[in-house]
């Protein structure tokens, strides 16, 4: 494993569809989210990904969430989505609009709920989605491109298992993983 001195992430590779990641304090967290940021406006399709958070309550879900909004380009208040399910963002990057949807599943109980408030339509268009509680929808999501599992190990240090749930998810990973070979570990934004 490489390791990371400072607030600075660790990271291993054990799969090309699996990467382990460390942050040991919120600045890592922060720092991890914009490089995700920076890659997702750059990869092809990346845009458009779809992102499963997992964890347990008050692993950091929703912190790396707001970190990767932020790092988005989205300006003003952030709300967490738990009550409303879904929040809708608009972040910028290198000049770009970019649609950003932040789905809270934990108050999710009828399946039917699912057509009946549109996010078939939602999932089928342009944007980048973020999916807290996936399990509460199972069957319903796409695939994700990216399951991001976090862990509170204590109060600010975080475990994270990032696993590729499709071809491209896949090829981001690797691409990432090859990025960080080079001097991308090197610095604080490290993935």
């Amino acid at each position: 494993m490489n390791a990371q001195h400072g607030s600075m992430a660790s990271h291993s590779m054990h799969a090309p569809d699996t990467c382990h990641v460390s942050w040991p304090d919120e600045a890592a967290t922060q720092a991890w989210a914009g490089t995700l940021a920076a890659h997702l406006a750059a990869w092809p399709g990346g845009r458009d990904a779809a992102i499963e958070l997992r964890g347990d309550l008050g692993a950091g879900k929703t912190t790396f969430v707001r970190h990767l909004l932020r790092a988005c380009g989205v300006q003003g208040r952030i709300k967490s989505p738990t009550y409303a399910v879904v929040e809708p963002h608009q972040g910028v990057l290198n000049g770009q609009p970019w649609p950003i949807w932040h789905f809270d599943f934990y108050r999710f109980s009828d399946p039917r709920e699912w057509e009946d408030a549109g996010f078939r339509d939602i999932f089928a268009g342009p944007g980048l989605k973020l999916m807290e509680w996936p399990d509460k929808v199972a069957g319903q999501l796409p695939p994700p491109d990216w399951v991001i599992a976090i862990e509170a190990l204590d109060e600010s240090q975080r475990r994270v298992l990032v696993q590729a749930g499709t071809a491209r998810g896949a090829q981001w990973l690797q691409q990432a993983h090859t990025a960080a070979e080079g001097a991308w570990l090197e610095g604080p934004r490290a993935l």
